[in-house]
């Protein structure tokens, strides 16, 4: 028996691996993340058990969970997006290993590269940003030291803010003095949702242009200057005259 930590991806059905997929259509047993993963993920399942995770805390879905390995029954435990990223799968897994039941992780798109694609642009560019640093603005835990956002913000990389939209004025306070006023920045509200939409803007106008949206929640907000029109370099990989394995010159 193992548990399958599957990731759904950011909310299109379509946007789930063929294992996810084949995992869920499969699995005797079926606990999702009904306030994040849309039903329509589940097409095609034949499980006989399906639990709704968003009515449990965690002693219930590890119980259900060991209930399941008691009776020789695959689990497919199905997040949204990637379950490595904000997916408290660390905590299912803990109990896990202590209880000797067998798991595996299979990884799904996230939503900063929904977003990314929703906006038609590369978080990375050359000789502008070769970093993305993913991470999350809320009051539900405190951040560790050092990863505030104001620290990560002195690297001037591209950010991708999860659970942040509510604390919008706050943020772009602690990013203006790093990035300044003129730098792009997306709110992106459920990507690849039925419902989807996003506003584009500045720092100096962010702010309210989401107020205007009304976003407040299930959002993500990426910010840097990829996602503007700041001239960048073309990368080594395709330029004439640069020589590699699969295209050598001379």
């Amino acid at each position: 028996m193992t548990v399958f930590f599957i990731g759904a991806g950011p909310g299109d059905p379509e946007l789930i691996t063929i294992k996810g997929q084949r995992l869920i259509r499969q699995c005797p047993v079926i606990i999702y993340a009904g306030s994040l993963v849309p039903a329509a993920v589940l097409q095609g399942h034949s499980a006989h058990t399906v639990i709704n995770s968003a009515e449990l805390n965690l002693d219930q879905i590890v119980a259900a969970m060991r209930n399941a390995h008691e009776k020789g029954q695959d689990v497919a435990r199905v997040h949204s997006g990637d379950p490595s990223l904000y997916g408290a799968i660390g905590e299912q897994i803990r109990h896990l290993r202590e209880l000797g039941i067998d798991y595996q992780v299979i990884p799904g798109v996230t939503a900063a590269a929904a977003s990314a694609a929703l906006l038609g642009c590369e978080l990375t560019l050359p000789e502008l940003a070769q970093t993305v640093i993913l991470t999350r603005y809320g009051d539900s835990s405190p951040m560790p030291a050092g990863e505030q956002l104001a620290d990560l913000a002195r690297h001037r990389s591209t950010l991708a803010i999860h659970l942040g939209v509510k604390h919008l004025e706050r943020i772009v306070a602690e990013l203006l003095p790093h990035y300044g006023p003129d730098c792009p920045i997306a709110v992106v509200h459920r990507a690849t949702w039925p419902d989807q939409d996003w506003v584009r803007g500045t720092l100096q106008d962010i702010v309210a242009l989401t107020a205007a949206k009304g976003f407040r929640r299930t959002a993500l907000i990426l910010v840097g200057h990829v996602l503007g029109d700041t001239p960048f370099a073309e990368s080594a990989l395709y330029r004439a005259g640069h020589a590699h394995l699969y295209r050598p010159l001379g």
